[in-house]
């Protein structure tokens, strides 16, 4: 049955390193690499994102700079940014595509503050979804006599227990990002 705390640990990590990575792409007033992660270009077949096909760096936290690899993917690229959803417009000298990182408005700060909550709860819900899983897994092997009562209640308590960890983790992350977007 420890077989299956562990599992349900590693499932809750992995919600819990889901919900870092779209926050990751969430646009704040400084300029990230990671922004550009979630965009992807058609490249011989293969879709990769901007960071795998360029050298990308951030300048003074404001300015982003892409050099693509190969010149013939500036259009793509610049297409793909202007397509997606971080409201960033690109310029470009043909070789290399800029894009600069404007403050953020009040107004957009509180729906990004909102869009993160939202993210946030679905994170708590799939964590309690693992929970309930473990919990009729548990049930199920009580009921074939696999464990003891006495089993049972420990590991339930120990599945109580690593949910409340996953959720004040999962509350955690969501303060600092709520945090990141007010600060100006």
């Amino acid at each position: 049955m420890e077989q299956l705390l562990e599992d349900g640990k590693k499932r809750m990590e992995k919600t819990l390193s889901t919900l870092k990575e779209e926050f990751s792409r969430i646009r704040t007033s400084r300029a990230s690499i990671s922004l550009l992660e979630g965009i992807k270009i058609d490249y011989y077949g293969t879709k990769m994102s901007i960071p795998q096909l360029a050298t990308v760096n951030v300048i003074e936290g404001k300015v982003i700079v892409i050099q693509p690899w190969e010149v013939s993917l500036v259009k793509e690229m610049e297409k793909a940014i202007l397509k997606s959803d971080l409201g960033l417009t690109p310029t470009t000298d043909g070789k290399t595509i800029k894009l600069v990182v404007p403050p953020l408005t009040e107004e957009r700060r509180k729906e990004l503050v909102k869009i993160v909550g939202k993210m946030s709860e679905e994170s708590r819900v799939a964590v309690r979804n693992i929970r309930r899983d473990l919990l009729e897994k548990l049930k199920a092997a009580k009921k074939k006599g696999e464990i003891s009562e006495d089993d049972y209640l420990q590991l339930e308590k120990k599945v109580q227990k690593l949910t409340d960890d996953y959720i004040k983790k999962i509350d955690k992350i969501l303060e600092e990002k709520e945090k990141e977007i007010l600060t100006i």
